[in-house]
């Protein structure tokens, strides 16, 4: 499937083949929720979410890998080793590790904004010293550069139906509302790298602080406060997810059932954390395996609908041009459909 996809993406240079390779090695063994839904998109355009998620992974593994001995120092420079590769490769030097090769020439093909990696790397860096943040406009401030920058670096790759602008701040929500759900499932395990995402005015609105937080995680311990914090950061998050939704049907027909499941699955993770009693501090919570196959066969056959949809207006468009625009369509023949209407 690797090469069908980059043959479909015209990506032929060897060297740069590889680095995509790279990256979609790195979304099917990390991103499993998301790499599923990529799936989904035609083949054409999987690449550059592979290069755009491989590169999300490598500043998030230098900050955040547990199984490594390296100090913050070193961390700090391997970020900034990065980032001078990504500077360079963005001006077109064709040098630096795969997964900036493969980002550079994403972002070329499609024009992202080079300020959202920046931005992002930026985020990266304050986790090396910011292990917690006072309100949610705080952390929305790290978020911009975390999350909401993810979702404008996809819409280029995805498409839209309407002014880019109009779709941006749906794309940036729903950038947020995914990590806030991670921030939730993997509370405990941040805990464990020395953060906390959960506001401190949330905290203290429930009577608890981090170090009761730290206590349940070290001792397994329930706490009813606790679980009032985590329930109540879940129906924030809730929101958010209702504020990207509208953003869905912006999207080009053709990327909307990835994005779909994503959302389904994602936010499914939630449902998940309320079955298991919101216990976060203790086990991750995961979508049961028997849902996850049922939202993504849900999702390809809206994906091969809106496939045979495109196929059918194409033999239509052609018939006619074949026929010099001179006659209607056969009685019987389907009629065209405007994309944006699937």
């Amino acid at each position: 499937m690797t090469d069908h996809e980059l043959d479909a993406a015209g990506i032929h240079d060897p060297a740069l083949r590889a680095a995509y390779t790279r990256c979609r090695g790195l979304n099917a063994r990390h991103g499993k929720t998301y790499f599923l839904a990529t799936r989904l998109l035609p083949v054409g355009r999987r690449p550059a979410v592979h290069a755009l998620y491989g590169f999300a992974r490598r500043a998030d593994d230098i900050v955040d890998d547990l199984d490594t001995t390296a100090t913050p120092g070193e961390r700090a420079r391997a970020l900034l080793a990065l980032e001078a590769q990504l500077e360079a490769g963005l001006r077109g030097s064709g040098d630096g590790e795969p997964v900036i090769r493969a980002l550079a020439d994403t972002a070329g093909r499609y024009g992202i904004d080079h300020r959202h990696f920046t931005d992002f790397l930026s985020s990266m860096r304050s986790d090396l010293t910011v292990g917690g943040y006072a309100s949610y406009e705080e952390l929305g401030r790290y978020m911009h550069g975390s999350a909401a920058v993810i979702g404008l670096q996809m819409l280029p790759v995805l498409g839209t139906v309407v002014a880019r602008e109009e779709a941006a701040p749906h794309a940036a929500a729903l950038g947020v509302a995914f990590q806030l759900t991670n921030f939730l499932r993997d509370v405990g395990e941040d805990l464990d790298r020395g953060r906390l995402y959960l506001p401190a005015e949330l905290l203290a609105a429930h009577g608890v602080d981090r170090d009761r937080f730290e206590w349940s995680r070290i001792t397994g311990l329930p706490d009813s406060r606790i679980t009032d914090v985590l329930r109540a950061a879940a129906a924030h998050n809730r929101a958010v997810y209702r504020a990207a939704l509208p953003g869905l049907a912006m999207l080009a027909p053709v990327s909307r059932p990835c994005i779909r499941t994503a959302f389904v699955l994602y936010s499914g993770i939630l449902d998940a954390i309320e079955a298991e009693g919101y216990a976060v501090l203790h086990r991750r919570a995961v979508v049961p395996r028997r849902r996850r196959a049922a939202v993504a066969l849900d999702g390809l056959v809206r994906a091969v609908a809106v496939r045979t949809v495109r196929r059918r207006r194409a033999d239509v468009v052609a018939a006619v041009r074949s026929d010099g625009l001179s006659r209607p369509p056969a009685a019987g023949a389907p009629a065209p459909v405007r994309e944006d209407a699937v």
